[in-house]
């Protein structure tokens, strides 16, 4: 396959002229300039320039990387910044307690002086883009073999990011787009001062739980209230008692105006991963084979969670956000698996494959070799997934046990107690680090949930696993416990000194190096050994053997797919960074007979309230302002409080978060879901059944102002 990859001209493959479905796709914003006409068509009032310029302030200056996996927006002059609810979730978590239960209660700060400080968040807005593709791609040849093509491109990349962070406060990385095909750098500027404003309680924030998550129709006020900080010189600056707020180069507008079925919408976003270009072998693997395995584990996880936080208030406050973690990606795969059934994903890949082995066999010269891509794929898919179905019981059974992560944490303490030239007070410096690390664990910790939890996920991978990739703890369990799961883990809780703070607090008490061997002989960090070491020594090598294969193989197909079709307009697969995505307002019909309208109101609240259970309650003050349709000005013409709709736009994980603007640039709502019909759109597009769920601004401005009564947040923006 060597003499597949040529050196071809790059710009010639993203010149083509648009012919996907205008709602799908995640457009770079530097290359706007291909889809505007189109998007100015569908009813966009600005131009590229409007949207990402480094010349002007532009809609780009107004968004930012929200931690490490959501997006927000900037809306006033003094750096109030939006987000989800369920991107703030681990904030006002940790700011929870039984005295201050925020979660469950809501907290809106009345002045600047009661806007909580996080540290460890920041938010990280985008300076700039620049296609670097002939620099990353320099002294790269036909011959090389991939891991010295990965090497000159580490080192090109490098020169890049240090000549684009001298003499300056950036951050910089390069990042490939179009598997390996074009390379672009990005330019960062980082806040680390960002504070807690406020959040609705879970009632309206996390309205319809786990049950409504990934669904339409939707009712959740899905938004938490942030502001960045900066220093007297409006620079980046950590936590300090005299920053202010940042002044932001943009902000955006706020419109009351709503929208109507068919309006244009543009969503501004750093969208996390898609796998559009997957051959059928992958989809087929993902969605058939390794979905079903993974929803089976956090089944039985969420199961136990659940039972345990029913009973109890406190421990309901503990698992929360770690409940959530684990069912979001369970119940997204469960609806791509049904997505790519119901659209007959893998049939459709196969019958493109048809065409394209079709096009590649009438191919000679250096091209002839496309013909042997597929039937690579195939051997290459095979090989993959015994290896990807250990991977997946090492993780999401073996890996699942808190004990397993928090005994992690012992590692460098243990490192440091057996290697003489550590000095003591190195030593007494990480036994405070793990002090600390334990304190936060333990705060939230339920060894009877994570007893339950340790002994189904054991038995899973005893009875389940292939043999030669069991850890060798298992040989252990068979010699002393004769395969007796629950007997091990009632021996490993009772020994451990991980399992009680009080015993492990005293373990670190006036901690001495010698300590360090019981600490690496108990059973737990035994556990989490073996685990590990099958995993990283095991696994990961082996796993990325095939990835690299595969990987480069990729990087030709999707060459050979843009040379199969140059009158398409390609988009990359989402990779983190910042992207333009666009549709427009529509309603679906996801059966036979059954229609969801594109908006829900708040009437729609209280058709599902129910007092008896948890993610239905409705809060009084919530209940008695829409009994009495005391909207004020966030109506709707119909005289309804609309909360939420749905669009075209083609969004995934990452977009959480992200501003929904109007053809005027305007922000008429927040992104923070798709429809469960349309969760396959990370691995394929479906016009009729992919929609983002987008929480209506004027029911966010409505909890805030004439619920939460934070008027002076309201006044802060840019309303019209």
């Amino acid at each position: 396959m060597k003499k597949l990859i040529t050196l071809v001209s790059i710009c010639s493959l993203f010149t083509y002229h648009l012919s996907l479905f205008a709602d799908e796709g995640m457009w770079i914003p530097i290359l706007l300039n291909k889809n505007i006409e189109q998007m100015q068509k569908m009813g966009l009032k600005l131009t590229a320039e409007d949207i990402y310029s480094i010349n002007q302030s532009s809609l780009k200056d107004a968004i930012v990387r929200f931690g490490r996996g959501c997006t927000g927006e900037l809306v006033s002059p003094k750096g109030l910044l939006l987000t989800n609810h369920h991107c703030g979730y681990g904030v006002i978590q940790r700011h929870s307690s039984l005295e201050h239960d925020y979660l469950t209660d809501g907290y809106w700060a009345q002045s600047l002086d009661e806007e909580l400080p996080n540290p460890g968040l920041n938010v990280t807005f985008m300076i700039r883009m620049e296609d670097v593709t002939d620099r990353v791609l320099e002294g790269v040849t036909p011959d090389m073999s991939e891991q010295s093509r990965s090497a000159v491109i580490k080192k090109n990349s490098k020169a890049v990011v240090d000549e684009a962070e001298k003499d300056t406060h950036y951050d910089a990385y390069v990042r490939s787009f179009y598997h390996g095909n074009q390379y672009f750098l990005i330019v960062t500027e980082i806040f680390k001062d960002i504070r807690f404003v406020g959040a609705p309680p879970s009632g309206i924030g996390k309205f319809g739980g786990d049950t409504d998550n990934w669904m339409w129709p939707r009712h959740t006020g899905d938004f938490s209230v942030f502001r960045v900080y900066a220093d007297s010189n409006n620079q980046p600056a950590v936590y300090s008692k005299d920053n202010v707020p940042y002044k932001p180069k943009y902000y955006l507008p706020i419109s009351l105006g709503g929208y109507n079925e068919g309006d244009f919408t543009l969503l501004f976003g750093n969208p996390g991963r898609t796998h559009e270009y997957l051959p059928s072998f992958a989809v087929e693997l993902i969605t058939i084979k390794e979905n079903p395995v993974k929803i089976g584990l956090r089944q039985k996880r969420l199961d136990v969670i659940k039972n345990a936080t029913m009973k109890n208030r406190l421990v309901r406050i503990q698992y929360s956000s770690k409940h959530a973690r684990i069912s979001n990606y369970w119940k997204k795969m469960i609806g791509e698996t049904r997505g790519i059934k119901r659209a007959d994903g893998v049939v459709k890949k196969q019958e493109f494959e048809k065409k394209f082995q079709a096009w590649a066999e009438s191919l000679d010269g250096d091209q002839a070799g496309y013909a042997t891509i597929l039937p690579q794929f195939k051997k290459l898919y095979g090989e993959r997934y015994p290896i990807s179905l250990a991977a997946i019981y090492l993780r999401e059974a073996g890996m699942a046990p808190e004990l397993y992560r928090f005994s992690r944490s012992a590692n460098n303490l243990i490192k440091q107690s057996g290697d003489k030239k550590t000095s003591d007070e190195a030593l007494a410096a990480e036994t405070e680090n793990l002090m600390k690390t334990a304190r936060s664990f333990y705060k939230n910790y339920q060894p009877a949930i994570d007893r339950e939890i340790t002994t189904l996920m054991m038995e899973e991978m005893w009875n389940n696993m292939y043999k030669e990739y069991m850890p060798d703890i298992f040989a252990r369990i068979a010699k002393k416990h004769k395969g007796d799961i629950p007997a091990y883990v009632d021996d490993l809780f009772r020994k451990s000194i991980f399992v009680d703070s009080t015993r492990f607090y005293a373990f670190l008490d006036n901690y001495k190096r010698n300590k360090g061997k019981k600490l690496r002989a108990d059973p737990v960090y035994q556990l989490f050994l073996s685990i590990a070491n099958r995993y990283n020594q095991d696994i990961i090598p082996e796993g990325r053997r095939i990835t690299s294969a595969i990987d480069s193989l990729q990087r030709i197909y999707m060459l050979a797919l843009m040379k199969m079709q140059p009158d398409k307009q390609f988009y990359p697969d989402a990779n983190s960074t910042m992207r333009v995505c666009y549709g427009q307002v529509d309603d679906f019909h996801p059966a036979d007979a059954v229609t969801y309208e594109y908006f829900t109101t708040a009437q729609g609240i209280l058709e599902k309230e129910d007092s008896t259970i948890y993610d239905y309650a409705v809060e009084k003050r919530l209940k008695d302002l829409i009994s009495a349709c005391n909207y004020g000005r966030y109506a709707d013409d119909d005289g309804q409080l609309h909360v939420g709709f749905i669009s075209t736009i083609h969004s995934t994980g990452g977009n959480s978060g992200a501003p929904v603007l109007n053809g005027e640039g305007e922000l008429i709502g927040i992104n923070f879901d798709r429809n469960w019909e349309g969760t396959m759109s990370d691995l394929m597009y479906d016009p009729d059944q992919c929609r983002n769920i987008i929480l209506d601004i004027r029911y966010l401005l409505f909890i805030m102002d004439k619920y939460a009564g934070a008027t002076w947040l309201v006044e802060e923006m840019d309303i019209r």
